[in-house]
């Protein structure tokens, strides 16, 4: 007796096939043939809010890495007391004689009260300091973020128990306070009392502290998507292949994760520019005479009664750089979002 045979198990087995794959594999191309990433590029050119705040933030970055240009072709430096080399420049109290905060053809933006320092040039390495350290800190928050948090979700168990109540207790701890608590303890740790603190070391501590309290969030937020993400079939399909775990991790779980990044890097960014710039203002940090936008607004929250000139300038520099910074992270996510439409 013949018995009759059927197609349905082709199907069945192409579906089988289809659900195994990774998110990235079965949506490599959007209905019109074209991959998530430039479907992703054209609703981001297509919000005039997103490429205008890209266009400031790229902006706020030249300036930032030109500034040492900037300030040669102008003829000035931020360390020169001006007021204080030439005394028609600053009145007997210390405030500068020409109207506006003694902004002239000279001194563009004008001049400091007291020392007479050129504002112009102050603000392009206050902002040049202020990028550095901000974006020093956002990298390797990420960075230690992304391994912690994938490794935790990934592994489980004992490990993700552990990795989880660290997050809890460094999401939950008061790291401003801690800051201002400990940062005079940990420079007498690391220079005599006697001695000057150099500013590389104030940086690279500064940095360090802000990375070790910073990459709680995202490990977090990662390694909820990963406890998901592994019992996808894809996971599954790629374990029974015999994979290896730092290839699955890197070849299966990672590149779907590349959107929540993307997205955390670039709100974080932001935050660590004002937090720096809080520290500065409350004495944690950078200090004056090396430039900073914490240190100026510091110092122009002194003499705001008799130039508010001084303050104007990095004030709106710095609201104008974190407001733009964070349109850009939300058209980002806007734009990574496939169920968004534009």
């Amino acid at each position: 007796m013949t018995i009759p045979t059927s197609n349905a198990a082709a199907p069945l087995e192409a579906a089988d096939v289809t659900a195994a794959l990774p998110p990235e594999s079965s949506a490599g191309k959007g209905g019109d043939g074209r991959s998530p990433g430039k479907l992703a590029w054209r609703r981001f050119k297509r919000d005039r809010t997103g490429v205008i705040s890209a266009y400031v933030v790229i902006f706020f970055f030249v300036v930032g890495i030109a500034a040492p240009l900037i300030a040669k072709l102008y003829g000035k430096d931020p360390y020169t007391t001006y007021g204080q080399n030439d005394t028609s420049l600053l009145d007997d109290f210390g405030s500068p004689v020409l109207p506006n905060g003694g902004i002239s053809g000279d001194f563009w933006f004008g001049i400091e009260p007291g020392l007479g320092r050129d504002v112009f040039t102050f603000l392009l390495y206050g902002i040049r300091n202020s990028l550095l350290i901000a974006a020093a800190t956002t990298l390797l928050v990420t960075v230690i973020g992304i391994a912690i948090g994938i490794t935790a979700g990934y592994l489980g168990g004992k490990t993700d128990y552990l990795v989880g109540r660290v997050i809890d207790i460094l999401l939950a701890f008061p790291s401003t306070l801690f800051f201002i608590a400990f940062w005079p303890v940990l420079l007498s740790i690391l220079v005599d009392p006697e001695e000057n603190t150099p500013v590389w070391l104030t940086v690279v501590t500064l940095i360090a502290v802000m990375t070790a309290f910073g990459w709680a969030s995202i490990a977090r937020l990662l390694r909820g998507e990963v406890l998901a993400l592994r019992e996808r079939e894809f996971v599954e399909a790629a374990k029974v292949t015999g994979a290896s775990p730092a290839r699955i991790i890197f070849k299966e779980l990672l590149p779907n994760l590349w959107t929540p990044i993307l997205i955390q890097a670039t709100l974080a960014l932001p935050a660590y520019v004002t937090a720096e710039a809080g520290l500065a203002f409350l004495g944690v940090g950078l200090t004056s005479p090396t430039p900073d936008w914490g240190v100026m607004i510091q110092r122009g929250s002194d003499v705001y009664q008799s130039d508010i000139t001084f303050m104007l300038f990095p004030g709106a520099s710095m609201v104008i750089f974190v407001i733009a910074f964070n349109l850009l992270g939300d058209s980002v996510r806007d734009a990574l979002d496939p169920k968004t439409k534009r």
